[in-house]
């Protein structure tokens, strides 16, 4: 049986944190979730959808002690926020994170001098939309997804219980060592991204009428692939900051293959595109095929 928590605060209350908070109210998982966010527009927000028991703009405004926080916020934040809740916590509280980069968030962790009451387990919940804020948000966002749990300490019961609170609301776990998780991601998430990025940004360095007609004249996959280009750029910027010797990595070997194909496009090696293609359409299938289960359209989201 899943615990079922009295209260829950959640720090960040954009698209991420506002689908948790439906989540958690929607599969009974908490009983009350409570808000933080610096922008009072978001909190006023959260208010008019009525998700939320109480929302703030400053930590010291809660008169209670929670059972479990989660940090949604861009990570560059979260050297403050640990900084905040090590002055606030005062008893033995559970504490996770979605943040995409988690070698830099156990290492802000471990920059506060904490008396033991924080237990913290970091966490990254693969999914989401290129959309943000609140509006957004929908329960059905984590059903069918992986979450990635990078523990840093013994701490059975404390890994145990963020887990099941996982599960709870949809999402297969998976614990993987931070390292690790951070050199995966670069490659299946934060690559991806730079391209998308890279990609709108050298169409709009076009000459004026060809900018114009790429636009206008975006082909499925051209629209499919750039979508990434509407994700929240903080968020983004900071990962590039956060996960930068992964990416850098990564960022080589792609850049590397890709030499290969404008070799083979120069020269007309038909044979090597060929077998490129073949092999790329097989790893797609076996991408297609994982994903299957975990597919959803955004249109039937619920506030």
């Amino acid at each position: 049986m899943t615990k079922k928590f009295n209260s829950v605060l959640i720090i960040g209350m954009g698209l991420i944190g506002s689908s948790i908070s439906r989540a958690l109210t929607e599969y009974q998982v908490a009983k009350n979730v409570y808000g933080l966010d610096e922008n009072d527009k978001v909190i006023k927000k959260c208010q008019e959808l009525n998700i939320l028991i109480q929302g703030e703009t400053d930590l010291s405004n809660f008169d209670l002690q929670f059972d479990l926080v989660i940090i949604c916020t861009p990570v560059s934040t979260y050297e403050k926020i640990f900084i905040e809740l090590n002055k606030f916590i005062s008893k033995p509280t559970l504490v996770t994170d979605v943040g995409s980069t988690k070698m830099s968030t156990i290492s802000d962790f471990n920059k506060i001098n904490s008396d033991q009451n924080i237990l913290f387990v970091p966490s990254h919940p693969i999914a989401g939309l290129e959309k943000s804020g609140p509006e957004f948000g929908f329960s059905k966002l984590f059903e069918n997804r992986y979450c990635i749990l990078t523990p840093f300490q013994k701490d059975d019961k404390a890994l145990e219980s963020i887990s099941d609170m996982w599960k709870s609301i949809g999402m297969t776990i998976e614990i993987m060592d931070a390292e690790r998780h951070d050199r995966v991601l670069a490659m299946t998430s934060h690559i991806p991204q730079l391209i998308a990025y890279s990609v709108v940004g050298t169409a709009t360095e076009l000459e004026s009428h060809m900018r114009d007609e790429v636009i206008k004249y975006s082909a499925a996959g051209f629209r499919d692939f750039t979508r990434l280009a509407g994700s929240d750029p903080i968020m983004w910027r900071d990962v590039y900051q956060k996960n930068k010797n992964a990416v850098l990595e990564m960022l080589g070997r792609f850049s590397e293959d890709l030499s290969t194909y404008q070799k083979a496009i120069r020269n007309g090696d038909l044979e090597f595109l060929e077998n490129k293609f073949n092999q790329s359409k097989k790893i797609r299938k076996e991408i297609e095929d994982i994903g299957q289960a975990g597919s959803f359209d955004p249109t039937e989201k619920k506030n």
